[in-house]
């Protein structure tokens, strides 16, 4: 039997591998991948070679996060930003693995207006999760914002942010479901007062019977 890698790219050839965090990688890893990088190809334990060169290899990397965080913040040009990166990469990585890698892409920190649009994607996955429910809600900007800061982290980044979402309205919202202060039909308005949270329903009218 072949490597989980080698045979899912043996039977699908035309793919996307994607190595996250690859700094955290063991140092057979990086041997493995100099070859594929090298010469596009890979030999499995069985000795059959598999072709990479119809495969996309991306990698992803916390290093040099930091310096990015600094030199963005304090306004620092492209140019010095890169640099800075490239340095620790150097520091880190070998020349050998570097020097095949075709493209080093350097992602900005998110700002207000990315955000928020993370909020809102969010967001609608919630309204899609409590349709099923029958429930629909409003949110104001207020209770946006306060989501985008709550959910936001200088290390991770808007990781958080879903947690907080399930944490500060989905389950809130769960739990006034079970309690019956809600019902299948009502639309609640959701706010931040400053403090916390607010919930308003506004109650379906009853269809008589």
């Amino acid at each position: 039997e072949g490597g989980r890698l080698t045979e899912a790219i043996r039977r699908r050839p035309y793919a996307v591998v994607l190595l996250d965090e690859i700094e955290k990688a063991h140092r057979d890893v990086f041997n493995v991948l100099l070859q594929v990088l090298d010469d596009g190809r890979l030999t499995d334990g069985q000795g059959r070679t598999v072709d990479f060169r119809n495969t996309f290899i991306i990698m992803t990397s916390n290093l040099g996060s930091q310096e990015i965080a600094r030199l963005a913040g304090a306004g620092g040009d492209e140019g010095r930003l890169r640099r800075a990166v490239m340095e620790v990469l150097r520091a880190e990585f070998l020349p050998e693995f570097l020097n095949r890698i075709d493209e080093t892409i350097i992602f900005h920190p998110l700002g207000r207006e990315e955000l928020g649009q993370i909020v809102d994607i969010q967001i609608r996955r919630l309204r899609a999760q409590l349709a099923e429910a029958e429930l629909t809600f409003l949110i104001t900007d207020g209770a946006k914002k306060r989501l985008a800061e709550e959910g936001f982290d200088p290390v991770y980044g808007s990781r958080p942010l879903k947690r907080i979402i399930q944490q500060r309205l989905a389950n809130p919202l769960a739990t006034a479901l079970l309690e019956g202060r809600i019902n299948a039909g009502d639309s609640v308005s959701i706010d931040w007062d400053g403090h916390q949270f607010t919930f308003t329903p506004t109650h379906a009218e009853a269809v008589p019977t």
